[in-house]
């Protein structure tokens, strides 16, 4: 049986908990446990998509087409949410914030360790615009390739990160009967208060 949550066993923020969590999940073989629903909202209501983390540090950041829907939604609205869910343990992280970008030198430096094709994508995809048929993105797809062919393949600048700098993550964890578990870190001027949450 899962064992459940109590606030002893708590880090002191939440950077620390959820690593801790990300670690249990890493090494009791989840797939791709960095696998996390992204909501956001704009005028036409909210949409949500699920991107992969990149990185954890002041806060939790991705990366993707500066162009993309939910890039033009962030930049209208930098209020966005997070979601993490691994089924096999019972868990679920909710996570509340606000998105800046994170800086060139953080993106190129991010773009360098993809792979080749991931790197064509990104230049050959405008993405979530209407495009007129498959053929028309893999003939764009072959051009960057021919373009870049002998060459080192640099960021293109419609692409890049953000980093989503946390006000409120909540910690769940199943129990039986419903009667789950849940703690929230809630952002108090430069203090985390923790707080049990009825399930």
């Amino acid at each position: 049986m899962i064992p459940g949550l109590q606030e002893r066993d708590l880090a002191p923020g939440p950077i620390e908990q959820f690593n801790r969590w990300f670690e249990e999940a890493s090494r009791a073989g989840v797939a791709l446990p960095e696998s996390m629903g992204l909501a956001t909202v704009s005028s036409g209501g909210p949409s949500s998509r699920t991107v992969l983390l990149k990185g954890v540090d002041t806060g939790f950041v991705f990366f993707t087409n500066y162009g993309s829907r939910k890039s033009k939604e962030l930049a209208a609205d930098p209020r966005a949410a997070l979601l993490f869910h691994w089924v096999q343990q019972e868990r679920q992280v909710q996570i509340e914030g606000t998105v800046e970008r994170v800086s060139p030198a953080e993106s190129d430096a991010y773009f360098a360790t993809r792979p080749r094709g991931s790197q064509i994508g990104a230049w050959a995809s405008p993405q979530s615009q209407v495009i007129g048929s498959r053929q028309a993105l893999e003939e764009a797809t072959a051009d960057i390739a021919r373009r870049y062919e002998n060459a080192a393949i640099p960021r293109p600048p419609h692409w890049g990160g953000f980093r989503l700098i946390p006000h409120s993550v909540q910690f769940w964890q199943g129990r039986p009967d419903r009667l789950h578990d849940r703690f929230r870190y809630r952002k108090n001027a430069d203090l985390w208060i923790v707080e049990r949450l009825a399930p």
